[in-house]
């Protein structure tokens, strides 16, 4: 199985940058994972602006040069795992544009005339890791799931994927947010799974 982990935050000290660490070291360990590739998005100083004018087309997007790389890390990877903090209650907008640039049709998903379309990124799964200064409760009583019902129905599985798993963990910025034992928890989860 081949592993694409997509970080976004823009900072190597944070509590994020851990959970990173604790994916990539947990995946290494496993023997399901015959490769672990890594795309920082701020590293890279990705673009996430979405630009439409007369040199660049929407239909043309599935075949943007720029982007030729990440799509065949994308095309290559079975599970792809994204780290990222919430912020108002989604990710941050490098991961949203990200995935706006990316999720083009031709490449991710195929218009076929019926109410949604085909998805071309079959057969991969996903995993969403991601940490939030309030309580967990708060994505749940509060926005009613709106974070994972974006992630799961309105992007990855539009688009084809299969499972989608999260570890959404809450008051990360707390004394008592149980932090060491959240990132053993993620590690735990790679140096395991077999799917």
């Amino acid at each position: 199985m081949k592993l694409l982990v997509i970080y976004a935050h823009p900072n190597h000290r944070s509590l994020n940058y851990a959970f990173l660490q604790e994916i990539v070291r947990g995946s290494e360990e496993n023997e399901a994972f015959e490769e672990v590739e890594v795309l920082d998005l701020y590293a890279e100083a990705f673009d996430p602006v979405l630009v439409f004018n007369e040199e660049k087309r929407r239909r043309d997007m599935h075949a943007d040069p720029e982007l030729e790389g990440y799509r065949e890390q994308i095309k290559r990877a079975d599970k792809l795992v994204f780290v990222y903090p919430i912020w108002w209650g989604r990710p941050p907008a490098m991961l949203l544009g990200f995935i706006d640039r990316m999720f083009a049709s031709g490449f991710a998903y195929r218009d076929n005339g019926k109410l949604l379309p085909e998805g071309l990124l079959k057969g991969k799964t996903a995993v969403c890791v991601s940490t939030m200064k309030g309580p967990a409760g708060y994505m749940l009583l509060w926005l009613y799931n709106a974070h994972k019902t974006l992630m799961r129905k309105a992007l990855l599985r539009y688009v084809g994927f299969g499972k989608v798993k999260f570890f959404e963990f809450g008051s990360m910025e707390s004394p008592r947010g149980k932090q060491k034992e959240k990132l053993a928890k993620v590690y735990r989860y790679f140096r395991t799974t077999t799917a």
